[in-house]
């Protein structure tokens, strides 16, 4: 803890110490903040923070909600229908018996009415239960003015389709896939996250990478032409091998102004896709050695047929386009509806009236629609759905081989892979070796400015190769567990708190 001891100050001396303070907040908010970050604290960012990842999260609690309002309609519904007044002042038409002709008179009443019901759809045959419960009133003025009340203390009824297409039989079909398919399709797209996430990450990698060797070669370059000119003063070296330092030094400097512009591209596009702060500057830090993990294909291709989300979407797909179908076919024949119910009502004066002894209320309505002369139109849709079912049966099996052999072929990278990070490793551990070896050399005269270039040249790609196969092997892994959303490492399938999106 640190204490101030100040004497008497005037306003100005408080002023001064103020706005020196505040200045030196502000700079010190200013400078840029620098973050140190490994791949697995990337990927976390990513997916935690990026845009894709948000898109992802709206896109599985809409597929939720939709869900749940799917399951919502297949409990009973509760309903409250009214019409809380109905004024109505006009001329209407009437019979007149003793003239035997229509006449207008004039016509003033209120009405309202109101009408709780309880509907339950039934699945398997896609009709609608109801009870229900209606209460009337009807005030007409006039030379008579009269006040009814009409009501229904009960009533209960059925209503269907006969021969109609059954839409409540092919939603429980349809939504639980569609469901499932939504919370894979949001396990796939965080895994996916961390794949791009892995390649900006590389990509950066490679950026700093090649960034620290350019940095590197030019401090090198500019050591070996000045040792050079000094060797020369001796004769031990050529003119032309002087000069070709010299070129050295020059094309060191400009391959840190590129390497410098594509360390910056590569910054600015790893900080906007983890949706940080544009002044964060990130330095990397690679991934070790990776384990050795031998995947098995048919083990890979048993977790895509059980997880992907896309064989999901083609089932709905298939079923979807059977649901086309059916409803063409049934639209296609003569169609007949039901509606009946029975119950009781009553006519009176009063609302207790109205509610004493009330007579039996039957209703039975049967409806049929055939389709006469169509000139062949229902026919062809009928056709072009069955048609276009075809084509989706089709498609659905090419996107399964597809993905069958994408799966097979991103394994067998995988295996390679870890053989690769080995020999670059140890390619890299060589590289480095043979360079110090040779500028040794150089510098007491036994190697000329070819070989040093060879060995400088063979240092930076053997870095370059092994950040290559880091980035090889972790874009598989990510790739692998994005197509089956299985953890391999663990050895169980990927899963989500869905409750807490």
């Amino acid at each position: 803890m640190i204490y101030f001891i100040l004497g008497p100050m005037n306003t100005h001396t408080i002023s001064f110490i103020i706005i020196t303070l505040l200045l030196s907040i502000c700079r010190a908010n200013s400078q840029p903040q620098e973050l140190v970050l490994d791949l697995d604290r990337t990927t976390s960012i990513a997916c935690d923070s990026s845009l894709q990842a948000y898109s992802a999260k709206n896109a599985y609690l809409s597929s939720y909600w939709e869900y749940r309002s799917y399951r919502a309609a297949r409990l009973p519904s509760l309903m409250l229908t009214m019409t809380p007044i109905e004024y109505n002042r006009s001329f209407i038409s009437r019979y007149d018996s003793e003239t035997n002709t229509d006449v207008y008179r004039r016509q003033q009443s209120i009405y309202t009415s109101g009408n709780m019901s309880i509907k339950q759809n039934f699945d398997l045959t896609g009709g609608t239960f109801f009870i229900d419960s209606e209460l009337g009133y009807v005030r007409n003025f006039g030379e008579n003015t009269t006040n009814q009340f009409s009501s229904v203390p009960l009533r209960i009824g059925y209503s269907q389709n006969l021969f109609g297409f059954n839409s409540f039989k092919w939603e429980k079909k349809i939504e639980p896939i569609k469901y499932e398919k939504a919370k894979k399709k949001y396990l796939y797209t965080v895994e996916q996250v961390s794949e791009t996430a892995a390649q900006y990450f590389f990509s950066l990698a490679m950026a700093q990478a090649e960034y620290d060797l350019a940095k590197n070669n030019i401090s090198s370059s500019d050591s070996l032409y000045h040792m050079g000119m000094e060797r020369q003063k001796i004769a031990s070296i050529s003119q032309a091998d002087l000069l070709t330092l010299k070129l050295d030094v020059i094309n060191a400097g400009n391959s840190l102004k590129n390497a410098e512009i594509s360390l910056k591209k590569a910054m600015f596009s790893f900080v906007s896709y983890l949706n940080l702060d544009g002044n964060t500057k990130i330095r990397l830090l690679l991934p070790e050695k990776p384990t050795r993990m031998e995947l098995s294909p048919e083990k890979a291709l048993e977790q895509v047929r059980k997880n992907n989300p896309d064989l999901l979407e083609n089932r709905q797909e298939l079923l979807e386009a059977e649901q086309v179908v059916e409803k063409t076919k049934k639209s296609a024949n003569f169609d007949a509806s039901l509606y009946a119910s029975v119950g009781f009502n009553q006519v009176a004066s009063t609302i207790g009236g109205s509610y004493k002894d009330p007579l039996q209320q039957d209703i039975i309505t049967v409806g049929v629609q055939i389709p006469l002369v169509d000139w062949g139109v229902r026919k062809g849709k009928v056709n072009m759905a069955r048609n276009n079912l075809n084509v989706t049966r089709i498609s659905v099996k090419q996107d399964e081989l597809s993905l069958q052999e994408d799966i097979l072929m991103t394994v067998n990278d995988f295996n390679v892979q870890q053989d690769l990070i080995q020999s670059a490793e140890e390619a890299m551990g060589l590289a480095n070796m043979a360079f110090e070896a040779t500028k040794q050399r150089f510098l007491i005269g036994k190697a000329d400015v070819s070989s040093l270039t060879l060995a400088l040249n063979r240092q930076e790609s053997a870095h370059k190769n092994y950040i290559s196969a880091l980035q090889n092997y972790w874009i598989s892994y990510y790739k692998i567990r994005k197509l089956t959303l299985f953890d391999f490492d663990k050895n169980q399938p990927l899963n989500s708190n869905y409750e807490k999106l």
